[in-house]
C-alpha cells in the first residue's frame, strides 16, 4: 500500500464522507480497494457517524478497476484477488447506516459496482454510468451482476453487462439506477441533504430497517417476515423506541439519542 492514502472518511455534523482521491478518473487499484474496506469499518463502528456519502469528488466518481494493473493477472491470480475486491465492496454496502452515493462524472464499471452498493444515488445531469466490462472480455466482478439485477431487474440488468453500453443520467433515473438526477454543481449538496435527516434520527432503528431489507431480500418471504419479526421485537429493548413512543404519547417530537 503506498504512502499516501487514496480513500478518506471525513466527518462533519454526524456525516462520514467516504472521498475517493486518486486523479485523474480514481481508478480503483487494490490500495483503493483496501482502503475502502476500511473507511467502511471506521464508518461502521464511529458512533460520531449516523449517516454517510460516497463521493469522488467534483468531476468524476470512479471510471472503473485500475485495468493496467490487472491487465497481466492470470487465473490463479485473480482467483485470490476477486475474493478481497468483492468483500471490499461489501464492507460498503454493509454499513449498517443509511448510505448515498453522490456521483459526477463517470461512474463505470467498478465504479458503477461502488455506487451500487449504496441505499441510493444522486447523479449529475452529464453524469454517465454502466458496466462496460464484456468490452474487456470479462464480466462485472465486483458486486455488478448481483446488485444491478436486484435493483433495475434482470432483463435490464442484462441488456447494461452484456452490452456494455453507457447509460446517460437520464435514462439512468427512469430505469432506477439512480434516484435523483441535479445539476453538478448540486450533487454533494443535494446527498447531504438526503441524509441530514438521519443524523438525528433512531440509529438503531434505522440499522434495523437496513437490515431487514438488505437481508430479506435473500431470503423466501416465510423467512424473511422471521427475521422482519425477529428485528421489530429486538427494538423494543431500546433507548430508542421509548423514547419514540413517549413522544408520541406526550404529543411532541421525539429527541433521539
Amino acid at each position: 500500500m503506498g504512502d499516501t492514502r487514496l480513500v478518506q472518511l471525513e466527518i462533519e455534523d454526524g456525516i462520514g464522507t467516504i472521498r475517493l482521491s486518486r486523479p485523474p478518473v480514481n481508478a480503483l487499484n487494490i490500495q483503493i480497494q483496501e482502503e475502502l474496506r476500511e473507511a467502511a469499518a471506521a464508518a461502521t463502528t464511529d458512533p460520531s457517524v449516523r449517516a454517510v456519502i460516497l463521493y469522488g469528488g467534483d468531476k468524476v466518481f470512479a471510471a472503473g478497476v485500475d485495468i493496467k494493473e490487472m491487465a497481466g493477472m492470470g487465473y490463479s491470480e485473480m482467483a485470490a484477488r476477486a475474493t478481497a475486491l468483492t468483500g471490499a465492496f461489501d464492507a460498503v454496502a454493509r454499513i449498517p447506516k443509511p448510505v448515498v452515493a453522490a456521483v459526477n462524472g463517470y461512474a463505470l464499471g467498478g465504479g458503477c459496482e461502488l455506487a451500487l452498493t449504496a441505499d441510493w444515488r444522486v447523479a449529475a445531469e452529464d453524469a454517465t454510468l454502466g458496466q462496460p466490462e464484456i468490452t474487456l472480455g470479462v464480466i462485472p466482478g465486483a458486486g455488478g451482476t448481483q446488485r444491478l439485477a436486484r435493483l433495475i431487474g434482470p432483463a435490464r440488468a442484462k441488456d447494461l453487462i452484456m452490452t456494455g453500453r453507457f447509460v446517460k443520467a437520464p435514462e439512468a433515473l427512469t430505469i432506477g439506477l439512480v434516484d435523483k438526477v441535479v445539476p453538478a454543481a448540486e450533487v454533494y449538496a443535494t446527498a447531504k441533504a438526503m441524509v441530514e435527516p438521519f443524523v438525528h434520527g433512531p440509529a438503531l432503528a434505522l440499522r434495523a430497517a437496513k437490515l431487514a431489507v438488505d437481508n430479506g431480500l435473500d431470503m423466501d418471504l416465510a423467512s424473511g417476515l422471521a427475521w422482519e419479526s425477529q428485528l421489530f421485537a429486538a427494538l423494543f429493548s431500546t433507548d430508542d423506541k421509548n423514547e419514540g413512543m413517549t413522544a408520541f404519547i406526550e404529543k411532541r417530537k421525539p429527541n433521539f439519542a
